[in-house]
């Protein structure tokens, strides 16, 4: 019987190595060091990294030729599967996907049991709704021990205002009754000043989640569309602001998907000037376009209700049904609204 218990905790042990493979396993099939360190320059670090890159985009890696990224691309084919699972492998693979208590049990049970891993969870709203409160409060739940055998994690926060504030991760961390300083030592924090640093940054972050392998837990940006509103102004540059946000929205999916982290991102509401044509009830909408809109897994719009109560509302999710709970900003972060 004990055998059998031991051969189980290694199969474990397998799969939370699996789960992302080194990129240096490429030596085994005749790639050299000075190629992978090329490809570790650019934020590659895992196999699976390599299936999410395109040629095209490897190839405009220094020093690596057409040739050589064949080589490298079949070399990673070669320890990949080929890339089709029975759906219940998949629901198999999908067990390792954790949920981040937002601090409100009513929120939480809008959204499935809270902020998902391998996915991009977005909040919108306009200013003072709490999407800035709320992810000062997952920097603290999100290293909290949860539901499911969820067992805690840093935090890496990239802020893009200038509205961090670790004096409120002390008041939160209080309300948990955990230690302040180290609630502060486990969260990472950037501040971004252009579009392209905050793109520079994930390269930064890809290589933090893979050398701390499954410490990391949880990637918050705040918001994600400010920069991009300052660097891309009007309509002659719209276009070109889509394409660089669509290649960081797809990196930010690849990061989560590849090291089983959950991103979660705010965003800012703007006035829609078409609305007026058509009578809708509320003329604004969350900035970034159709190409945010796909890109997030789970959207929740929020919204402010009487005094400090605040109301989330599902607005795109593939598993969740549309549905609105109330919440409230109190001194310790996101808790339930007392009515």
């Amino acid at each position: 019987m004990e055998d059998q218990v031991v051969e189980n905790e290694v199969g474990y042990q397998d799969d939370e190595e699996s789960f992302f493979q080194d990129i240096d396993l490429l030596q085994k099939h005749g790639i050299n060091v000075a190629d992978i360190k090329k490809l570790k320059s650019i934020g590659i670090c895992t196999v699976k990294g390599i299936q999410m890159t395109t040629r095209r985009a490897l190839c405009n890696v220094k020093g690596l030729s057409e040739a050589k990224v064949d080589k490298i691309k079949e070399a990673a084919g070669k320890l990949l599967s080929n890339g089709f699972l029975t759906a219940f492998e998949y629901s198999e693979r999908r067990k390792q996907v954790f949920h981040i208590t937002t601090g409100s049990l009513e929120f939480d049970k809008l959204i499935g049991g809270g902020i998902e891993s391998m996915a991009i969870t977005e909040a919108f709203g306009e200013f003072r709704t709490g999407k800035t409160q709320l992810s000062h409060t997952l920097c603290v739940t999100a290293q909290l021990p949860g539901e499911d055998g969820y067992t805690g994690g840093k935090v890496i926060f990239i802020d893009t205002e200038n509205t961090f504030r670790p004096d409120r991760l002390k008041d939160i961390a209080d309300r948990f009754s955990v230690d302040q300083e180290a609630v502060l030592d486990n969260v990472l924090y950037a501040r971004a000043y252009t579009s392209e640093h905050q793109m520079e940054l994930l390269d930064f972050v890809a290589a933090k989640f893979h050398e701390e392998g499954g410490v990391f837990k949880l990637l918050i940006i705040d918001s994600i569309m400010a920069l991009f509103r300052v660097d891309f102004s009007g309509r002659g540059e719209l276009a070109e602001r889509q394409q660089k946000l669509a290649q960081m929205l797809s990196r930010l999916q690849k990061i989560s998907e590849e090291y089983n982290v959950a991103v979660f991102v705010t965003n800012q509401m703007t006035a829609d000037p078409g609305a007026g044509m058509t009578f809708q009830a509320d003329p604004k909408k969350p900035i970034g376009g159709h190409i945010l809109a796909h890109a997030s897994t789970t959207r929740i719009s929020l919204r402010k209700g009487r005094g400090e109560m605040r109301i989330a509302k599902i607005f795109d999710s593939p598993d969740m049904p549309e549905n609105e709970a109330t919440f409230a900003i109190t001194a310790g972060g996101i808790a339930d609204a007392k009515e």
